[in-house]
C-alpha cells in the first residue's frame, strides 16, 4: 500500500488496497488481545486531552465553532466515549455463560463477541471529531482494525485527524482516508466487515445499495426532523433555555437539534416570548447577530426555507452572505406543507406551532417520517412517559433536548428513515462485534438412541428429549 509521509492513504488509493492490507494486520491476531484495545482506547483519551488546542483551532477554521463548543460537542464527549469503554471492557469482552437444556446436557454454551474484522467509519462535518472517533472507540473496542474516512467538508479537522490518529493509535492497524464522495463510494464497494456512516438519509440511502452487493452490514446514523412538545404544564422558562441551548449549539447543525416546537395554544404566545427573549439573552455578548454556516450550499438552503414559508417570521432573518451568517431565526405556525417543516433544517431556524392538545401533537408527528430524536416538555412524568411511547424515534428526552447522546451507557442511533442500528458505550462493543455461539460437548457418553436406524423406542425417546 501506498503510503503518505503522515501515514494516511491517497485520495487515489482507496477501496480494495488499504482493506487488504488492513486484513492482513487483523490476521495476525494481535488486534483481539485485550492489552491492544486498552491502549488504543487509552490512546484517543490521550489525543482528545494533549491535541485539545488543536482540535479546536482546527473547528474554528471548519465550522467559525467557539472553543467551548468545540470541547463540550467534540472533545469532552470524544474523551468520556473512551473513557468509558476502557473501564468496562474487561466485563464486555468476558464470554457469557448460558443454560442447556437437558438434550444437550453434559456440556456447557457460552456466547463470545468476536471482532469482526475491519470496520469502515465515515465520519460526518458537524462534529467531525466526535462523529469520527466515538464509532472508533466502538471498533477498537471490539478488536477490529479501522479505516476512517473524515468528511472533506471539514478539510482541516480531516488533515488533523489523519495526522494525530497514526501518532497516538496502532497506526498499522487504523487508517485515514481523506477524499470525496467518490472516494467513500470506493471504499464502502470494496466489501469491509462493517461500514457505520453518520450523515443524511439521502447519502445514507446510497451507503447501503453501495453495501449491497458485497452484503457489507451497515449502521446508517441519520437524520430527520426531531420535534419538540411543549405541554401546557411545563415549567417555560426552563423550556425556553434548552431548546434555545439545543438550537444555537453549532449553529443548529445539529442531528439531534430541536427542528420544529408543537407548544400547546394555551401557553403558546407565552413560550414564544420567552424563546425570543432568550435568544436575545445568549446571544446579547456576541459582536456579530448572525451564526456561521458551514458552506454556500448550506447557507442558500436555510434562507430558501425563510423565504419560502408561509409562516410569520417574528424573531431574527437576517444573513450575512459574505461571512455566510445567519442569525437565529424564529418562524410562527408555518403550514405543515412548507419546506421548513417537511425537510431537515440543520441550521439556526426553530418553527414553532401551537396546537390544540398534546394529542393533535403526537398526531402531528406520527404522521411524518420517524425522528432520530423526539423531546417532551412537561411536569408530568406519566404525561411524558405517555408521549413516549405513543411517539415512535430514535432516542428521546423528557425536559432537555440533545442529552441523551452524551450518555455513553444508552444506545445513540435512529429508526426508520433516520437511521438503523445503534452504538455508544457496550452498544457499539456488540454493534461491531460477532456474538458467536459456543457449544463445547464431551466425547462420552455417545447416546445411541440419536443414531440411525431408529427403533420406535428411540424416537419416542428423542421426541421427549428435544
Amino acid at each position: 500500500m501506498t503510503l503518505l509521509a503522515n501515514n494516511h492513504a491517497a485520495a487515489d488509493d482507496v477501496g480494495a488496497t488499504p482493506l487488504t492490507a488492513l486484513r492482513g494486520v487483523f490476521a495476525t491476531g494481535r488486534t483481539r488481545s485485550l492489552q491492544w484495545r486498552l491502549r488504543q482506547l487509552e490512546g484517543i483519551e490521550a489525543l482528545c486531552e494533549e491535541a485539545e488546542s488543536a482540535i479546536a483551532e482546527a473547528l474554528e477554521q471548519d465550522l467559525g465553532r467557539t472553543s467551548v463548543e468545540a470541547w463540550l460537542g467534540d472533545i469532552a464527549s470524544t474523551k468520556k466515549e473512551a473513557s468509558y469503554a476502557r473501564k468496562h471492557l474487561k466485563k464486555w469482552t468476558r464470554p457469557r455463560r448460558q443454560p442447556l437444556p437437558l438434550a444437550h446436557r453434559p456440556g456447557r454454551g457460552w456466547v463470545q463477541h468476536d471482532p469482526l474484522g475491519v470496520v469502515l467509519v465515515i465520519g460526518a462535518w458537524n462534529y467531525p471529531v466526535y462523529l469520527n472517533l466515538a464509532p472508533l472507540v466502538a471498533a477498537v473496542a471490539a478488536g477490529n482494525c479501522a479505516v476512517v474516512k473524515p468528511s472533506e467538508l471539514a478539510p482541516a479537522t480531516a488533515t488533523l485527524l489523519s495526522r494525530l490518529i497514526p501518532k497516538y493509535l496502532d497506526a498499522e492497524a487504523i487508517r485515514v482516508v481523506e477524499g470525496d464522495a467518490t472516494t467513500t463510494q470506493k471504499l464502502v464497494s470494496a466489501g469491509f466487515d462493517h461500514v457505520l456512516f453518520t450523515g443524511s438519509t439521502v447519502v445514507g440511502r446510497k451507503i447501503m445499495a453501495a453495501a449491497a452487493p458485497t452484503l457489507t452490514p451497515v449502521t446508517l446514523e441519520l437524520g430527520g426532523k426531531s420535534p419538540v412538545i411543549v405541554a401546557a404544564d411545563a415549567n417555560l422558562d426552563v423550556a425556553a433555555r434548552r431548546i434555545a441551548f439545543g438550537k444555537l449549539v453549532n449553529s443548529g447543525q445539529t442531528c439531534i437539534a430541536p427542528d420544529y416546537v408543537l407548544v400547546e395554544s394555551a401557553v403558546a404566545q407565552e413560550f414564544v416570548e420567552k424563546i425570543i427573549a432568550t435568544l436575545a439573552h445568549f446571544r446579547a455578548d456576541e459582536a456579530h447577530p448572525t451564526l456561521p454556516i458551514v458552506n454556500g450550499r448550506q447557507f442558500d438552503r436555510l434562507g430558501t426555507l425563510v423565504t419560502s414559508t408561509t409562516g410569520t417570521v417574528v424573531a431574527g432573518g437576517l444573513t450575512d452572505p459574505t461571512s455566510l451568517g445567519f442569525e437565529p431565526t424564529v418562524i410562527l405556525d408555518p403550514a405543515p406543507t412548507d419546506a421548513v417543516m417537511v425537510d431537515e433544517i440543520f441550521g439556526p431556524i426553530l418553527p414553532i406551532v401551537s396546537v390544540e392538545s398534546l394529542h393533535s401533537a403526537a398526531q402531528f408527528i406520527n404522521a411524518r417520517p420517524k425522528p432520530l430524536a423526539l423531546y417532551v416538555f412537561t411536569s408530568s412524568q406519566k404525561m411524558g412517559r405517555h408521549l413516549i411511547n405513543a411517539i415512535p424515534s430514535g432516542g428521546a428526552v423528557i425536559n432537555h433536548v440533545g442529552m441523551h447522546c452524551l450518555v455513553p451507557q444508552l444506545p445513540f442511533g435512529g429508526v426508520g428513515a433516520s437511521g438503523m442500528g445503534a452504538y455508544h458505550g457496550q452498544w457499539g462493543f456488540e454493534t461491531l462485534s460477532h456474538p458467536r455461539a459456543v457449544l463445547a460437548k464431551r466425547a462420552k457418553p455417545d447416546v445411541a438412541l440419536l443414531y440411525p436406524p431408529y427403533t420406535p423406542r428411540a424416537i419416542r425417546l428423542m421426541r421427549k428429549l428435544f
